[in-house]
């Protein structure tokens, strides 16, 4: 990779150089993090066997915890390395839908759409809204953002489903308890390579002007585009680009993306059916309950991972229920290939 970089003519092809120079960063990244936990393994083993010697049990103690941290992180490397599907490298496009509910799943699909925020900042990895559809009191309708950075939808692809809210409602002037729901989906972003066939017959382009309340991220113009695919229903706006081309060719690829994810979705369901599995995959089925009162509970149905630490998970902290939930996607991934 180190030879490939480093030839003079590789910037010939700025888009090529560019995809190979992301590739050599991102291996450099990966080697690099080994050998920072066999350091610390070697540094923190080396400090027990000094603290046991001299009867120093504070640097025994520290160190046996350093070294319980560092299996944590270990357990999380191994399974980032088995991200090995045919997307799970790439970036994102993250949407999130109110359900049935006006203001209350509106201010829903809003917090979940902070909490996705918020986890992807925490992972350094570069969030832009693409479109957002704002709720007529608070919160939202819908809104896509683009989270790119490496293995953004090998991380984020199991959160794709309906996730439910119990809580005291802040709209509510008898305060009663209401429940609301929100669909999340996500799409792997794709290049030219992946072959989608689309037909321009095929499309509906709309422009409109955008909702938004205005800032960095919002257009609000009349060069909002979306793009809906007649054959599945399928659609893909954009508002984020300062001119209605520019948001075209955002809402074209995000509709490939989306087109992309449904065949691998078709493919996994046959595969599912073909070893008698019921499956429960898409925008139907409720992945995860997050119970406000009367008790603080955050619950994953499929996986039985839970915490009483509601707000840490709405502040981002989603780290336990996407490895359960990919570690049980991997298990049965290896359990077929046996």
């Amino acid at each position: 990779m180190n030879a490939v970089s480093e030839d003079p003519e590789l910037w010939n092809d700025a888009e090529k150089a560019q995809k190979i120079m992301r590739e050599r960063t991102q291996l450099h990244d990966q080697i690099e993090s080994i050998y920072a936990i066999e350091r610390s393994l070697a540094d923190n083993a080396e400090l027990i066997a000094m603290g046991e010697a001299e009867g120093d049990e504070a640097v025994v103690a520290e160190a046996e915890s350093a070294l319980s941290a560092l299996k944590v992180e270990t357990d999380r490397r191994q399974l980032e390395s088995l991200l090995s599907g045919e997307a799970d490298g790439n970036s994102a496009y993250l949407q999130v839908n109110a359900g049935a509910g006006g203001t209350e799943a509106q201010d829903w699909a809003n917090m979940l759409l902070r909490m996705y925020i918020r986890w992807a900042e925490q992972h350094d990895y570069k969030v832009s809204v693409m479109e957002t559809s704002p709720g007529e009191e608070a919160g939202i309708k819908s809104a896509t953002l683009l989270i790119d950075g490496y293995q953004a939808y090998g991380w984020l692809k199991t959160e794709t489903g309906v996730h439910r809210l119990v809580r005291i409602s802040p709209y509510d002037s008898s305060a009663r308890r209401h429940t609301s729901f929100a669909s999340v989906a996500l799409s792997p972003v794709i290049d030219d390579t992946v072959d989608i066939q689309i037909e321009e017959k095929d499309l509906r382009i709309d422009t409109y002007r955008s909702q938004g309340a205005g800032g960095q991220h919002v257009n609000t113009t009349d060069s909002a585009v979306r793009i809906t695919h007649i054959p599945t229903g399928i659609v893909a706006a954009s508002q984020s680009g300062r001119s209605q081309h520019q948001n075209k060719a955002e809402a074209y690829d995000m509709l490939r993306a989306k087109l992309y994810e449904a065949e691998m979705r078709a493919r996994e369901e046959q595969a599912a059916q073909e070893r008698g599995e019921k499956t429960e995959i898409g925008w139907g089925h409720q992945i995860r309950s997050y119970v406000l009162h009367p008790y603080q509970m955050v619950k994953d149905l499929r996986t039985n991972v839970e915490t009483s630490q509601s707000q840490d998970v709405l502040d981002g902290n989603l780290d336990p229920f996407l490895e359960a939930s990919l570690a049980l996607r991997l298990a049965a991934g290896c359990a077929e290939k046996d």
